[in-house]
C-alpha cells in the first residue's frame, strides 16, 4: 500500500472492489452532460477568459494567458533585423519538430522540395512524444469512416470543420498503413493482424497502439526518417521561430529565428512556409499542471496571429481527467486513457463508481472536478483528486496484462513504490491538449497567402473537444497534408526578394492604439518557472526584459 495516511482511503477501494467490477455506470444522457460541462468544465469558467482587443479575432473570447500572449511585446525590434542577410534559403520552411513537422517534411521532400526544419528544442521534443494511448483509424471489417466521422464530429460538439474531419477519417487507414511501412512496432496478434481497443467516445474498437508509448513510438520512427533524408531535409535545433516574414503581396516568405542557447538572430527565407509547433499546456491555463512537453507554449500560434491568420475555437482547451495527482513528483502527467479501455473504473472516496470511464474527456474531467468540489474527493497533500482502479485490470484479463498493455504506466508509479497491479492510483484533470487553434482549411492553408498550419497549432479538426487516438491521427494525417501541398505549392512561386516585418509594426501601433498594458513578450519560447536559485531565474539569452 502507500504507507502512509493514504491507505485507510485506499482500503475502502479494495473492499468494494468485486462490488464495482460487476457494477456497469449507465452512459449519461445529452442533457445531463451539458449540465455537467456548464457547471464544472474549465472552459465554461467565465472570468477565466478575456476579449482580445486586437488583430483578427479581435471582439472575441480567449484564455486570460493565451490572451496576453496573442497581445504582447514582439520580442525583437523590427528596425533592427537585417532582412537583407540571410541566413537560410529553401523552398518549404517547417516549424516544429514533432509529429506534425517531421511528417511535412518527410512529404515535401517527397516531392523534391529542399526543406529547412527549424525546432527550438529538438527533433521529437513534443507532445507526439508525450502521446499513450494509440491512433484511430477504421480499418476493420466491422468499421468505416463514416463512423469514425459520426464519433469524432460528435464528440467535438459538432464544432469541427466538417472538411477536416472528413479529411482525418478518410486518410487514417492509409496513415495507419503508412507508418506500419516505416517501421512503427504497433502491437499485432499472431497473425499480424493489429489489435485494437475502446477510447472513450468510440462505438468501434479502433484504438491502435504500440503497449502505452504509442507516440514515443511513431515519434522514434519519424524522427529516424527525417535524419535518413538529410540530403533533402536540413534540421536546424535549439532554434525557435520568433516572427513570420511577409513580403510586399502580404505573402509568408520565411521567419526571423533566435537561437535559444546563444540568443543570435537568423534570417530564414522560404517559398512556403508551414507552422508545426504544438500546443500550449506549459501556459499553465487557470494554474492547471500539464502533460504537455517543455516547449509547448502557444509559439505558433503568436506568430501566426501577429502576421494576420485568424484563429478559430481559441477558447477550448482540453483538460484530460486522469493525469496523475499523488506524488508530487508526477503531478500532471499523463495516465493514459487505455488504462480506463482496459477496464478501471474512477472511483470518488466512498468507493462509488459515479461516472462510465468512457465518457468523453471533458465529461470525465467534469465529473472528477465535480467530485471534488462536492466533498466527495481523495483528499491529499498533493491535489485532491479521485481513485483510478487499476488492480481492476488484472482481474478482467487475467495477470500480467498490466505489464504486457501498460509498462509506461506500471514503471511511472512503481518508482515511487505504488504498485498499480495491487492498489489504485490518485487522478485529476491535466491540461492536456489545445482544442483550438490557427484556422485552416483541409490542405492545411490559413487566410495569410503561402501559410500553412498543421497539427495541434491548428483549429477546427476536433471541434471544442477531440476523442482519443485522434491527435496523434491530426498530425500525421495533416502534417502529411501540408507537406504534400507544399510540394505541389513551391514549383509555382518564385524566392521573394522583399522581406518585410511591416505588419510587426502594424502590430505594435494596434497596441499603443488599443492601450494594451503590461510589459510581457511574446512569443513565449520557453515556460517560466522559478527554482528558488537566482542562478536558474535567469532570463533567456537574447529575450526581451
Amino acid at each position: 500500500m502507500y504507507g502512509n495516511y493514504l491507505d485507510d482511503a485506499a482500503k475502502i477501494v479494495a473492499e468494494k472492489r468485486e462490488e464495482n467490477l460487476k457494477f456497469e455506470h449507465a452512459r449519461l444522457t445529452a442533457e445531463e452532460k451539458d449540465d455537467l460541462l456548464l457547471k464544472f468544465h474549465p472552459d465554461r469558467i467565465k472570468k477565466q477568459f478575456t476579449e482580445l482587443k486586437i488583430g483578427p479575432n479581435k471582439g472575441q473570447q480567449a484564455p486570460i494567458e493565451l490572451a496576453e500572449m496573442l497581445q504582447a511585446k514582439p520580442r525583437l525590434d523590427p528596425d533592427k533585423i537585417d532582412l537583407n542577410h540571410i541566413d537560410y534559403e529553401t523552398d518549404v520552411l517547417v516549424i516544429g519538430g514533432g509529429g506534425a513537422g517531421t511528417s511535412a517534411a518527410i512529404m515535401a521532400s517527397e516531392t523534391g522540395a529542399k526543406v529547412l526544419l527549424v525546432t527550438k528544442l529538438r527533433v521529437g521534443d513534443a507532445n507526439t512524444m508525450m502521446a499513450e494511448g494509440g491512433i484511430q483509424a477504421a480499418d476493420k471489417p466491422n468499421d468505416s469512416p463514416a463512423q469514425h466521422f459520426l464519433d469524432a464530429f460528435g464528440g467535438g460538439h459538432f464544432d469541427g470543420k466538417p472538411e477536416l474531419v472528413y479529411t482525418l477519417v478518410n486518410k487514417a487507414p492509409s496513415v495507419i498503413k503508412w507508418l506500419n511501412d516505416l517501421g512503427v512496432e504497433f502491437d499485432k496478434m499472431p497473425d499480424g493482424t493489429m489489435v485494437t481497443t475502446h477510447g472513450g467516445g468510440t462505438s468501434r474498437k479502433r484504438m491502435h497502439a504500440c503497449k502505452d508509448y504509442s507516440g514515443a513510438e511513431i515519434m522514434r520512427t519519424l524522427r529516424d526518417e527525417t535524419f535518413n533524408r538529410a540530403d533533402k531535409i536540413t534540421v536546424v535545433d535549439f532554434t525557435a521561430a520568433i516572427e513570420i516574414i511577409k513580403n510586399e503581396k502580404g505573402e509568408a516568405c520565411g521567419a526571423v529565428l533566435m537561437n535559444i542557447e546563444t540568443g543570435e538572430i537568423r534570417i530564414a527565407k522560404a517559398k512556403v512556409v508551414i507552422i508545426a509547433t504544438g500546443g500550449a499546456g506549459r501556459m499553465h491555463y487557470q494554474g492547471f499542471p500539464t502533460s504537455n512537453h517543455y516547449g509547448a507554449t502557444a509559439d505558433g500560434l503568436v506568430i501566426a496571429y501577429r502576421a494576420g491568420a485568424k484563429l478559430l475555437y481559441q477558447d477550448s482547451l482540453q483538460y484530460h481527467p486522469t493525469g496523475a495527482a499523488y506524488p508530487t513528483q508526477i503531478l500532471g502527467k499523463l495516465v493514459t486513457e487505455k488504462v480506463r479501455s482496459l477496464g478501471a473504473k474512477l472511483i470518488n472516496k466512498d468507493g462509488e463508481v459515479y461516472i462510465h470511464p468512457l465518457e468523453t474527456r471533458d465529461v470525465n474531467a467534469s465529473g472528477i472536478i465535480r467530485e471534488v468540489r462536492e466533498g466527495r474527493g481523495v483528499h491529499n497533500d498533493v491535489q485532491d483528486a479521485v481513485w483510478l482502479d487499476t488492480p481492476m485490470i488484472d482481474m478482467i484479463h487475467g495477470e500480467g496484462t498490466i505489464l504486457k498493455s501498460i509498462p509506461a504506466m506500471y514503471n511511472m508509479f512503481i518508482k515511487y513504490g505504488i504498485d498499480i497491479r495491487k492498489e489504485p492510483i490518485l487522478v485529476y484533470p491535466t491540461l492536456h491538449y489545445q482544442n483550438g487553434g490557427v484556422e485552416i482549411d483541409k490542405t492545411c492553408h490559413t487566410n495569410v497567402a503561402n501559410l500553412l498550419v498543421a497539427g495541434e497549432a491548428s483549429g477546427g479538426v476536433h471541434g471544442t473537444n477531440r476523442l482519443m487516438g485522434n491527435s496523434l491521427l491530426d498530425v500525421v494525417v495533416f502534417g502529411r497534408e501540408a507537406g504534400i501541398e507544399a510540394g505541389k505549392m513551391f514549383k509555382k512561386i518564385k524566392l521573394s526578394d522583399k522581406l518585410s516585418l511591416k505588419h510587426v509594426k502594424d502590430f505594435e501601433k494596434a497596441r499603443t492604439t488599443a492601450k494594451i498594458k503590461g510589459n510581457a513578450v511574446s512569443p513565449k519560447v520557453l515556460p517560466t518557472y522559478h527554482h528558488g536559485n537566482p542562478e536558474f531565474d535567469k532570463e533567456i539569452p537574447g529575450a526581451t526584459k
